[in-house]
């Protein structure tokens, strides 16, 4: 070989790894950025000229697709479940324990225990306000459940707009990365970087509808969801929803109501077992149109439930049908079509309000002609049997067991509570699937340790190369001065 190819071929050693070290570099700056792939230069020998030396074929982005998909549709489920898991607190905390004096089964408790102190001494104004006041305190805590869980439908909204809003910009933003990278590698240009920001971008895609990413030619991704919904192919879609300000009890998607998600025009189905289902997205369509719905309907009826007790055939006998009883739809008489939304509207009946009304009416009747016997404590303890007397429930979504007012009120606290426990365990489980799969994905990431090594492999090449190139100079010093 002549002097000429041996410095050909250190000077080309030399490149190499200079441009290693450069990588090195930079998979060991951003061993802890997300998203980051590790890259390594390939190179192989040098096809040009008669010289040999080495030729830098390009930058190779490591990682595992397998894993990275496995990965993402982990990242939907403990999104699923996570928002899943926060409604069932907010449930049970909403309800609250059944021995807390201001749940729902306390107010009835304590309704209970005013009935029963009346009873002993029917002549008291003061233990009969108590009731009236008991009484009143049942209605205004449905009256206060019903709005928190409207509350929980708005916050559910809002929460799927931001989250539609998020994937539109993701969707777009992957669609420009993805025509960079393809002018890049077109060109020969390392995308690598790119390639990071444009996995950044599929991975908050990913937490919210899970999704499969399918590699097309020069480097770019097309995106689907995993219920077969055309996300991004060449172009991205948009996802179009109209939030609203105001949710009320009988608004739903199905009567038009509440707004769904539309691609490109088509109603896409936002339940459970929808194209979209499976991530924190679908969570959100779940809470709103679902749970919420369910526990909407259980108070309604738990409300219709003491409405009708004390209605018309209860234990006043003064109270005629087409007249309201103790408990009033807003002050009128409940008709059984207006279901919806009446734990809101429920409310004690005026004539035996503590403050503006007669609480006496409670022990005389409530349409009583004439006041009755102030000894005669007969009607208080027929409120009070009536109160705890295991009654079927008018209303379906109390289901089809008697229950009295106050084992209505513990059933569905016992249901919120087992509620929470298995949505703890499903978030349990999404976390450390998701935990797993990451540790499994960041093995297959930058070692530091390996790649010090590296650099010092690289350090003592490129000195090798450069000693080449020290001696070759000698070498030429040496023929130039003969």
């Amino acid at each position: 070989m002549s002097l000429t190819g041996a410095l050909s071929n250190a000077l080309s050693g030399l490149t190499a790894n200079t441009r290693a070290a450069g990588i090195v570099s930079a998979n060991i700056s951003n061993a802890l950025t997300e998203g980051y792939g590790r890259r390594s230069l390939e190179i192989s020998p040098n096809r040009i000229g008669t010289h040999g030396g080495v030729w830098v074929d390009g930058v190779i982005r490591h990682g595992d697709p397998a894993i990275l998909s496995d990965r993402r549709l982990a990242d939907a489920g403990l999104g699923l479940a996570d928002a899943l898991q926060s409604h069932a607190a907010r449930t049970e905390r909403l309800l609250g324990p059944g021995d807390d004096p201001s749940s729902l089964t306390g107010r009835i408790t304590a309704l209970e225990n005013a009935l029963v102190t009346a009873a002993s001494n029917p002549a008291s104004d003061q233990r009969l306000a108590a009731v009236s006041r008991s009484a009143g305190a049942i209605a205004t805590k449905l009256n206060a459940l019903s709005g928190a869980v409207q509350e929980a439908r708005s916050d559910a909204d809002r929460t799927i707009t931001r989250q539609v809003g998020t994937i539109n910009q993701a969707l777009a933003d992957v669609a420009q990365l993805n025509d960079q990278i393809e002018r890049a590698v077109r060109l020969g240009r390392d995308a690598s970087t790119l390639m990071d920001t444009r996995q950044r971008a599929v991975d908050e895609i990913a937490s919210l509808v899970p999704l499969r990413s399918v590699a097309r030619d020069n480097g770019v991704v097309a995106l689907f969801s995993t219920g077969g919904t055309v996300l991004l192919d060449g172009s991205p879609v948009t996802l179009d929803y109209t939030p609203n300000a105001i949710i009320a009890p009988h608004m739903t998607q199905d009567n038009g109501l509440l707004s769904g998600i539309t691609i490109r025009g088509r109603a896409v189905d936002t339940s459970p077992d929808g194209p979209l289902a499976g991530g924190a997205l679908a969570a959100q369509f779940q809470i709103r149109d679902e749970e919420t719905v369910i526990l909407q309907a259980q108070l309604d009826g738990l409300a219709r439930d003491l409405i009708e007790r004390f209605g018309a055939g209860g234990p006043d006998m003064t109270v005629t049908a087409g007249q309201p009883g103790l408990f009033t739809d807003g002050g009128l008489d409940f008709a059984p079509a207006d279901e919806v939304g009446l734990s809101g509207r429920i409310a004690l009946n005026a004539l035996v309000d503590a403050d503006s009304g007669t609480p006496a009416l409670l022990r005389d009747g409530l349409y009583a002609a004439t006041p009755g016997d102030v000894g005669d404590a007969r009607l208080l303890q027929g409120h009070f049997d009536r109160l705890g007397a295991a009654l079927p429930a008018a209303s379906a979504a109390l289901g089809t067991t008697a229950r009295s007012v106050v084992g209505h009120g513990a059933e569905l606290g016992s249901i919120a509570a087992s509620r929470r426990v298995r949505a703890d365990t499903e978030l349990s489980f999404a976390q450390s699937q998701t935990l797993a799969l990451k540790e499994l994905e960041l093995s297959q990431g930058v070692d530091t340790d390996r790649e010090l090594q590296l650099l010092l492999q690289i350090e003592q090449n490129y000195a090798a190369n450069a000693r080449v190139m020290s001696v070759v100079d000698d070498m030429m010093q040496a023929i130039l001065a003969i």
